[in-house]
């Protein structure tokens, strides 16, 4: 039973049976060497295996089947069959998801990964699935840091007044708002052209997207803040995996979790790199901002939104750091 049609001739894909039983297309926002891809290839080369060819996925980079809310909604229609991508998309599907886009929230990768990989993780997806999309596995998009063109940011009050770009996701806002700036909504795919022409001052993302869209080439100054460890969501449209056979859909579970364990690998050797490649474009870095001063502004976001996202659920976040 083919699904799709559409084969992506990419090159650095391997080749599959042109026979197989299912053709699966797997999107994402990212250019081919982020950390995204780098899963999703990882993926493809784990399922088609353990598949024996049954399983063909084509993998589609860099917005190729549309944005965020694009592709989820093709999750939804079965037009699309994986998606790998942030966490504020799907809010508007699963309004738990909300928990996760707030400010320091997580200690620490390790504290993140207890809380995404267990019993939380699983809660907090489960909204998805009446919406007839699955969340195979967490991946991430790594440490949120801000970036801005006019000043040094050491401290939270040093950010008052300035134009910063954030997703369209209330929590962000917030937390923008929370620091005295100005948030800006601003599509992803045109944010480089809205720093370069000074529509906004800085913005807010990890240091791969920084790095591999360049901002840095339109950004002086770099803070690393890590206000927010940016989850990435594995998902699959659940029309889809309830056509598979039992066999074929636990390959694809057993496939996801080893994906996403590859990626956040890859995701955490390349930060230093991309580091280092900031310094050497003479970006001016904070390595070691106040970062008391940013908590203390942040929270009357939680305050904000733990009525909405469930307080209870949030001390339950906290107590497994």
């Amino acid at each position: 039973m083919v699904l799709s049609g559409c084969a992506n001739s990419h090159s650095n894909q391997t080749q599959a049976s042109s026979d197989a039983e299912f053709v699966l297309r797997l999107g994402h926002l990212q250019g081919e060497t982020h950390p995204y891809h780098q899963g999703a290839l990882k993926f493809k080369e784990l399922v088609e295996k353990e598949s024996h060819g049954r399983i063909r996925v084509d993998v589609f980079p860099s917005s190729q089947l549309g944005n965020g809310r694009d592709q989820v909604e093709g999750l939804q229609l079965g037009s699309i069959h994986f998606h790998i991508g942030s966490v504020a998309p799907i809010t508007n599907f699963a309004p738990k998801f909300n928990v996760l886009n707030l400010p320091y929230l997580f200690e620490s990768r390790e504290h993140a990964f207890r809380v995404l990989d267990g019993e939380i993780g699983k809660e907090i997806a489960k909204g998805l699935e009446e919406k007839g999309i699955i969340n195979l596995a967490y991946m991430e998009n790594g440490w949120r840091h801000l970036t801005n063109n006019k000043r040094p940011i050491k401290t939270a009050k040093d950010i008052k007044g300035l134009k910063i770009r954030v997703q369209e996701s209330p929590p962000y806002i917030a937390f923008v708002k929370s620091l005295g700036a100005m948030p800006v909504p601003i599509p992803f795919g045109e944010l480089y052209t809205a720093l370069e022409q000074k529509v906004v001052d800085g913005q807010e993302n990890p240091l791969a997207q920084i790095s591999l869209n360049k901002f840095n080439e339109v950004q002086s100054y770099m803070t690393l803040t890590a206000h927010n460890y940016d989850a990435a969501v594995f998902l699959m449209s659940k029309a889809v995996f309830d056509k598979m056979p039992k066999d074929l859909q636990k390959i694809i579970l057993e496939s996801a979790k080893k994906a996403a364990e590859y990626e956040r690998e890859v995701a955490k050797k390349e930060e230093s790199k991309y580091l280092g490649e900031f310094r050497n474009s003479g970006m001016e870095i904070e390595e070691n901002p106040d970062l008391e001063s940013f908590r203390e502004a942040a929270k009357p976001v939680y305050e904000q939104f733990e009525k909405s996202v469930g307080k209870d659920l949030i001390e339950r976040i906290r107590e497994l750091k």
